[in-house]
């Protein structure tokens, strides 16, 4: 019988990446992650591809803010770029040793690492975009993140299998089950033009006219469960609550909320973390939105703090500050990335070109 590492490795290089013979791919992770990066590198080899690791030591990330002067903040990997530029694939293996070890960095350090990393970031997803670049991102389970959502380290194992299907004797033939069941409502909303969030302290609307909506099946992410796409950056109006924590860079923004008038946020408040939130929203572009989702994954029972889980949570929707994914058609571009989850179980709705689409966290089809 496989080890559920074996089976995650398998799952990973022949589902989620689809890597090929003679095609390279860049593991990034920390040490804790190493019996998952091992199999991977066996899995990769026996597919015939070029693995390399990049493993990162405890640590490094604070000294970094710490010690780093303004220039070694703004400094770019030129191993990091290369791959970016160059490999066929890179699978980002999440394994952090203690995931609020940022909390209390200056906002504006952080700022400024997030928008030196930016030209790599633009490179990557226009590579994704084409089809040049294959990439996951998935997790390894620690103690630390346990901690962060509550649960003993066996527990949080157990959570992390469940929502990848590793549980399974088919992890992959799950998977394509889950790509079956979200394409048909990939396909209900592709022949919409405008879609409505409403809910508790939110009405919110946009144009999805033009653009695409994609079906997140655990390609790029491991586990997924979601559908998305960019709205028209100007089409964006209303208002919003999200209800979850916002986490950016380890740190919570509770009960963010914000009033959006033709695309761009007029108005903002948040029960606590006002101050990153009004950081977060100078950095160009990070004042539009530039993903609107709604999670399906049933297997994702309870907020993590982590929002690789999180936005995946069937009877979720989140809506993403700045950057746009590009395979939606989406031209908004900023530094930042960062999703912002809302609770949609208790009175929410869905609505598409004015018919109700979504109740309560179900689909109405």
């Amino acid at each position: 019988m496989k080890g559920v590492y074996e089976k995650y490795a398998e799952l990973l290089v022949r589902y989620s990446l689809e890597l090929k013979k003679g095609e390279r791919l860049l593991i990034a992770s920390t040490y804790l992650s190493e019996p998952l990066v091992r199999e991977v590198f066996r899995a990769a080899l026996k597919a015939g591809a070029h693995p390399e690791t990049w493993i990162t030591l405890n640590g490094i990330g604070r000294a970094l803010y710490d010690e780093g002067s303004p220039e070694q903040l703004q400094y770019t990997s030129p191993l990091y770029q290369y791959a970016v530029e160059h490999f066929e694939a890179v699978l980002t293996i999440r394994a952090p040793f203690n995931v609020r070890e940022l909390q209390t960095v200056d906002p504006e350090k952080k700022k400024t690492a997030s928008m030196a990393d930016a030209p790599v970031r633009k490179i990557f997803r226009e590579r994704a975009a084409s089809g040049g670049l294959k990439w996951t991102l998935c997790e390894f389970p620690t103690s630390s993140q346990a901690q962060e959502c509550g649960l003993g380290t066996r527990e949080y194992e157990e959570f992390v299998f469940s929502a990848c299907f590793l549980d399974r004797d088919d992890p992959q033939g799950k998977w394509r089950e889950i790509h079956d069941s979200q394409e048909r409502v990939v396909a209900v909303l592709n022949g919409r033009g405008t879609v409505r969030f409403k809910g508790r302290d939110t009405d919110i609307s946009f144009s999805t006219k033009g653009r695409k909506w994609i079906n997140s099946d655990g390609k790029h992410n491991m586990p997924s469960g979601e559908v998305y796409t960019s709205p028209i950056e100007t089409s964006v109006n209303g208002f919003v609550r999200f209800s979850f924590p916002g986490i950016y860079l380890g740190q919570e923004i509770e009960n963010v909320r914000l009033n959006v008038r033709d695309g761009l946020v007029t108005a903002w408040e948040a029960a606590k973390g006002k101050a990153l939130l009004d950081s977060i929203l100078e950095i160009p572009g990070a004042n539009r939105f530039g993903e609107a989702a709604i999670g399906m994954n049933r297997g994702i029972d309870r907020f993590t703090r982590n929002m690789l889980f999180d936005e995946k949570m069937a009877g979720t929707i989140h809506m993403a500050l700045g950057s746009s994914y590009a395979e939606t058609g989406g031209r908004n571009e900023s530094a930042i990335h960062w999703d912002l989850l809302a609770d949609m179980r208790e009175g929410g709705e869905i609505y598409a070109d004015g018919e109700i689409i979504y109740r309560d966290g179900e689909f109405l089809f």
